[in-house]
């Protein structure tokens, strides 16, 4: 694949630089209250999950995919550094990237397009789980993918019943909870050591979100797909200016 499908037209990019989007927005409304405030990157943190074809034969083909396309990033978009994790269960995944919004969209339009293919074999029904906007600091210190061969499943967490009783706030709220602890426990363990975040996984796997709840997440419904998130993201907004009321794209998913 070529890296121009990959990454955002010039007219995409003269839109990112007009800002009517509610992100956009937000960012115009910290420029004002913070203008001494260095505004050239700002970190972000997208997390998506998908169903994994049958006919996926490799689940390290995912990871592959993933590795070259952040390779591509990183060139076009140079000092946006890309950390993450992507987790490659038996029959889902969930992939954590933190980056700039350039680096995100991108990446969102990267899961589009692969959508839009006639025969895709990767995968299958992405949904956005969260963006996080404007981090203090990052939960990984690199990018990295992991093949997991367990189902791993975690006590006390859900209800006796199973996640299929919990409701969807309830699922994403276990679900970025038990992501942060891994995180932090992942920046602690690997910090200042060569040790890659795979072995550490291999020694918590009760730490690891457990593939029932994003195999619930997944059937659903109530997340948005990639193509959703990026229509609603480059939407433009409607500002009531005397109550500062925002309309449009209230549907985005962000904390």
């Amino acid at each position: 694949m070529e890296a121009s499908s990959q990454l955002l037209s010039l007219d995409q990019k003269k839109e990112e630089d007009v800002g009517t989007s509610l992100f956009h927005c937000h960012m115009k409304q910290r420029r004002l209250f913070n203008p001494q405030e260095e505004m050239t990157f700002l970190l972000h943190r997208l997390i998506v999950v998908a169903s994994l074809p049958q006919q996926l034969a490799d689940r390290k083909d995912l990871g592959v995919h993933y590795e070259e396309l952040n390779q591509r990033l990183q060139r076009y978009y140079q000092g946006d550094a890309i950390t993450g994790l992507l987790l490659l269960y038996p029959t889902c995944m969930l992939h954590v990237i933190e980056s700039s919004s350039e680096v995100l969209v991108s990446l969102l339009q990267d899961v589009r397009n692969m959508q839009e293919r006639p025969h895709c074999v990767l995968i299958e029904a992405p949904r956005v789980l969260v963006m996080s906007h404007d981090l203090p600091s990052r939960l990984f210190q690199q990018w990295s993918y992991k093949v997991l061969n367990v189902q791993a499943r975690v006590g006390g967490m859900l209800s006796r019943d199973g996640p299929e009783e919990e409701d969807t706030d309830t699922l994403v709220s276990t679900a970025l909870s038990m992501l942060l602890k891994l995180g932090n426990h992942l920046l602690k363990t690997t910090k200042g050591s060569k040790m890659p975040p795979g072995s550490v996984l291999d020694e918590v796997p009760e730490m690891i979100v457990p593939q029932d709840i994003l195999v619930q997440l997944l059937s659903r419904g109530d997340l948005l797909s990639p193509q959703q998130y990026l229509q609603a993201y480059h939407t433009p907004l409607h500002i009531l200016m005397d109550s500062g009321h925002v309309f449009g794209s209230s549907q985005l998913t962000t904390v």
